[in-house]
């Protein structure tokens, strides 16, 4: 195959093997199609403008922030740093690397992150003070430098024992971490920004035991995170695989909402674990790995790291990351949102409570400040879940039948 045949090639098949994936893996029983429902019967003006008024700016700093990011990434490519790139040892090189591109990423998307803290905390979002931000953030850049430092190296290792091919570990290495993190985050990265408490005997979490029995669920352990010490926003989720899989409630969900609402919530994330939803986004991942990690191993031969660049590919790899990923994340989009609507039918199905479901999700969108109807093109792109009123239309379409 000639050289300039590889890249679009490459990238094609990526994106047709992510999309096809999609298609084979997509839920065949996500309830009821939605009843077409307008914003106005369910909000006011005032509380639809309120969301567009916050959500609006919030999704062009997001874009700014990745634009931005992405500039960050090109001026390493141009002007990688030698004095890292160059180190004795090529793995240290290679991990330093990594690692100051991490670092620099995230101090270049602190001012506009700064702006957006500031807007969430003008609506009621945030509640965090600004020291409780500082050391979150410092946690968040420590880790993720430690991660990228660790990528940075295997990286090097690759490209000195297979040249041009590292693609083929590095597949092996995507689908190994995803593995990794999905057993290892509940215990070891999550407790580190929050703390956890089971949640002690009674009614509740008969409730939740209750749900996971009816559900076919080994619900492991159920506990209450701290999340109103940060935020105002409610949710719950289940996390983890074997000995590590548990149920987080929120402590400003159990507060704030009825013991029906949160029965609700915990249904809808019971339906994850019911369709073994998290090892099914492993699944995706391992089919879509091999394709997308060819497609990043030609964007990054183009981008001028070839195998003879030792720790100085690392840019490129990192701007080739930066623009394979978020293709291949818009694709699995499509199914997160399907594989989201069958958990809304399944928490529907397990409660039979629709009118209770259409109320919750008023009430959170308003809590969360959400925006009911976001403009389409960004719901294709970024949307992981149904809007608003497309799950207000699957309650009612349950509600109908």
């Amino acid at each position: 195959m000639r050289k300039s045949w590889r890249l679009p090639v490459a990238l094609v098949t990526a994106v047709v093997v992510a999309q096809a994936a999609v298609i084979v893996m997509r839920p065949r029983d996500r309830g009821p199609e939605p009843v077409p429902v307008e914003p106005r019967a369910y909000f006011s003006q005032e509380q639809i403008d309120r969301a567009d008024d916050f959500r609006g700016p919030q999704r062009w700093i997001f874009l700014a922030q990745t634009a931005i990011g992405l500039g960050v990434l090109v001026l390493f490519v141009r002007r990688p740093p030698r004095r890292l790139t160059d180190l004795r040892r090529p793995l240290v090189a290679g991990a330093a690397t990594a690692a100051a591109i991490s670092v620099a990423g995230l101090v270049a998307h602190l001012p506009l992150g700064l702006v957006a803290r500031e807007r969430a905390k003008d609506v009621g979002l945030v509640t965090q003070d600004l020291a409780g931000y500082a050391s979150d953030l410092l946690k968040t850049g420590a880790i993720g430098a430690a991660i990228a430092g660790a990528g940075g190296a295997l990286f090097v290792l690759g490209l000195r024992k297979l040249g041009n091919r590292w693609w083929l570990a590095g597949a092996v290495v995507v689908v190994a971490y995803g593995a990794i993190t999905t057993y290892a985050s509940p215990v070891v990265l999550d407790p580190l920004f929050n703390d956890f408490k089971k949640l002690p005997q009674g009614q509740l979490r008969s409730d939740v035991l209750e749900l996971a029995e009816r559900a076919g669920v080994d619900a492991g352990e159920v506990y209450e995170i701290d999340a109103s010490r940060r935020t105002t926003a409610a949710n719950a989720y289940v996390a983890g695989v074997g000995h590590t899989k548990r149920v987080v409630i929120y402590d400003n969900l159990i507060k704030e909402f009825t013991p029906e609402e949160t029965r609700l919530v915990v249904a809808h994330e019971l339906g994850h674990a019911h369709y073994h939803d998290l090892r099914n986004g492993l699944i995706w991942v391992a089919i879509v790995a091999v394709p997308g990690m060819w497609a990043l191993a030609e964007l990054t031969r183009r981008l001028g790291g070839d195998a003879s660049a030792g720790a100085r590919a690392v840019p490129a790899v990192a701007l080739g990351i930066a623009i394979v990923v978020p293709v291949t994340a818009m694709i699995a989009n499509q199914l997160y949102r399907q594989v989201e609507a069958r958990a809304d039918a399944f928490s529907l199905e397990l409660t039979d409570e629709p009118e209770t479901f259409i109320g919750f999700q008023k009430r959170i969108a308003l809590q969360n400040v959400g925006d009911v109807d976001p403009p389409a093109a960004y719901q294709f792109v970024f949307g992981t879940h149904p809007t608003t009123m497309q799950r207000i239309g699957m309650g009612e379409a349950f509600e109908e039948r």
